[in-house]
């Protein structure tokens, strides 16, 4: 019988806009360090947590902390590669041994307490096949042409409370059925948008100013 889940986290070596990403110091740890101890934290017996990388740097740390990791093949490494070529690779390292995938993002370090049990729950109980995070946006969002800017999201003067509700992909969590990885998709047509109201939800490291935003919040996170 399959063991339920298998927890990823991919990571790339050599990111272009802030060197060094994936192990920078968030709250006193490097930053993909926190994706694995809210794994740890969460996991259940017979659960699995997976690095996959290409980073030697990322290697090092995770083996000092005792993470287990597998080598990213650098033909899958690149920058434009998508991430399910990534978890399709770890897959194939188990045989079938895992039911269900559970994808997190490093550059989403911060994450409400309960969402991953609370997410898996709803991913069981609804038995859909890809379940994501996502967020409500409040912004009145339009297009720019010929620099004429048009509204798209709304109409000039509507009141902001008034706005169609429209959402996000957060990158908090995504949950997906090993099938589905196997077959290429992390999200199929009918993936169960999980909502989250919180802060976290807009941290996503990609530059400087990004990493300081999450210290903010980490740290007062810490002191409440």
């Amino acid at each position: 019988m399959a063991n339920k889940n298998l927890v990823i986290i991919p990571l790339r070596a050599n990111s272009k806009r802030l060197l060094n990403k994936n192990i920078l110091d968030l709250g006193g740890i490097p930053l993909f360090m926190h994706s694995v101890n809210y794994a740890r934290e969460n996991i259940k017996k017979g659960d699995k947590i997976i690095i996959v990388t290409n980073d030697d740097l990322v290697k090092k740390i995770a083996k000092r902390n005792h993470v287990e990791v597998i080598d990213r093949p650098e033909e899958i490494s690149g920058e434009f590669e998508p991430t399910i070529t990534a978890l399709q690779y770890v897959l194939s390292r188990f045989n079938k041994d895992f039911e269900n995938v559970i994808l997190l993002q490093a550059t989403n370090p911060l994450r409400p307490k309960n969402l991953f049990k609370e997410a898996l729950e709803v991913f069981n109980k609804q038995e859909c096949k890809s379940l994501m995070t996502v967020s409500k946006s409040e912004k009145k969002l339009g297009k720019i042409n010929n620099s004429v800017f048009k509204p798209y999201s709304y109409i000039f003067g509507q009141r902001s409370q008034d706005l169609e509700p429209l959402y996000f992909e957060n990158g908090l969590i995504y949950i997906s059925k090993a099938e589905l990885i196997i077959g290429g998709k992390i999200i199929d047509t009918k993936c169960y948008p999980f909502i989250v109201d919180h802060i976290f939800s807009t941290i996503d490291i990609d530059i400087k100013e990004d990493l300081e935003l999450a210290n903010y919040y980490f740290n007062k996170m810490m002191h409440e």
